[in-house]
């Protein structure tokens, strides 16, 4: 599937990322890290000047080579199936008849009073005097 276009036995190293360039040449960049400000420049490696082709995909391989592959768009078309359904024919089934069982009343649950014990106390009378309010009539 894919093919070799140029030999370059690029070594990599680890927090790199290798790549093409616009020019065709095999270049890295330093892994971009959280806390890292600005934007990492690119180094070429190997000029190469390799010419690209429509609908191919350019990468480096493990050894270090440039390669290509035909990109796959829209996946593998496939044929349309055109299967007649099967009609299946309804079996009925006859209702099996219920026998009649007679079911045992149940005993109902008692609730039991609780009987409170009651204390007696003595009451005390209090009298209340009886305070007259006289009222003042206002003049007018």
């Amino acid at each position: 599937m894919a093919q070799l276009v140029v030999k370059c036995g690029v070594k990599r190293e680890p927090g790199y990322l290798y790549f093409l360039d616009k020019n065709g040449n095999v270049a890295r960049v330093k892994m971009k890290r959280p806390g890292m400000k600005g934007k990492p420049k690119q180094q070429v490696l190997v000029k190469c000047g390799v010419k690209r082709k429509n609908g191919f995909l350019y990468y480096i391989d493990k050894k270090g080579n440039v390669c290509c592959a035909k990109m796959s768009r829209g996946g593998k078309k496939r044929k349309k199936k055109t299967v007649k359904k099967k009609v299946k024919k309804r079996v009925v089934k006859k209702k099996a008849k219920r026998k009649v069982v007679k079911k045992k009343a149940k005993k109902k649950a008692v609730k039991r009073k609780v009987k409170k014990k009651t204390v007696k106390r003595k009451k005390k009378k209090v009298v209340r005097k009886k305070k007259k309010v006289v009222r003042k009539k206002k003049k007018r």
